[in-house]
């Protein structure tokens, strides 16, 4: 079973998403997804990239009019051990296409969430 979700910004938000208060732009961002703990999971993945595309074009000096995040995962209905995450990113942007794509391999690499999501953090009830 897939659950994936979608938030999106600027011109690539959704009319339909929840919206909520966003830093960087002004009219905030739309998710679209429900609401159970696989979603929430890769929500937060989506989220941070989202966050982190406009956070690190910023200092490039790239305009991003939209940003939209799918991610996608799923989990073993065994064990409900994670299947991995995957995300694909859509910029609405006049940046020239190789710069486009620098920006995203920096937001790969320094992402919060997903960095933490890989390396395989603890989590325990106190």
């Amino acid at each position: 079973m897939a659950f994936e979700v979608v938030a999106g910004a600027g011109t690539m938000r959704s009319e339909t998403g929840v919206r909520f208060p966003h830093r960087w732009t002004t009219a905030g961002v739309s998710v679209d997804t429900e609401f159970t703990g696989g979603h929430l999971l890769n929500l937060a993945a989506a989220g941070c990239v989202l966050n982190d595309l406009y956070r690190e074009a910023e200092p490039l000096g790239i305009r991003l009019d939209g940003v939209r995040v799918r991610a996608t995962g799923g989990f073993d209905t065994t064990t409900w051990a994670s299947t991995g995450i995957t995300y694909s990113v859509e910029l609405d942007s006049p940046a020239p296409a190789e710069e486009l794509a620098r920006l995203l391999a920096v937001v790969d690499e320094v992402a919060e969430i997903p960095r933490a999501l890989r390396a395989g953090p603890p989590v325990r009830r106190v």
